[in-house]
């Protein structure tokens, strides 16, 4: 069974940056898409940053510019760089994979445990 692992979070001050990863915890056949959300206190879970099965990458307008999603196929591992920080963009994210796990086989999604982001003003 695949896990996500979610590392990278943490504070940081406005202005700052930070480098998110979701790596999955057992060698796979490859990442179909991506999907970075994130929940901030008190509020609904919002999408950040996407990669399609195509390959076109897709942002939240909040996060526009600033936000950039990459993956690493041979570490089976997403990235979400995030520069330019702002304290509205204080939430815990968390990562959703589309995972095939092996040649041939379905594909199915998982979700990281979520990494707390803090950034102070």
């Amino acid at each position: 069974q695949v896990q996500l692992v979610e590392s990278g979070g943490g504070l940081v001050q406005a202005g700052g940056s930070l480098r998110l990863s979701c790596a999955a915890s057992t060698t796979i056949f490859s990442i179909n898409a991506a999907i970075w959300y994130r929940q901030a206190p008190g509020k609904q879970r919002e999408w950040v940053a996407a990669f399609t099965s195509g390959g076109a990458t897709n942002y939240a307008d909040s996060v526009k510019g600033r936000f950039a999603i990459s993956r690493d196929n041979a570490q089976d591992t997403v990235y979400l760089q995030m520069d330019n920080l702002k304290p509205e963009d204080t939430a815990v994210y968390y990562c959703n994979l589309e995972i095939r796990q092996s040649i041939g086989g379905r594909k199915q999604s998982y979700w990281g445990q979520g990494t707390q982001v803090t950034v102070s003003s």
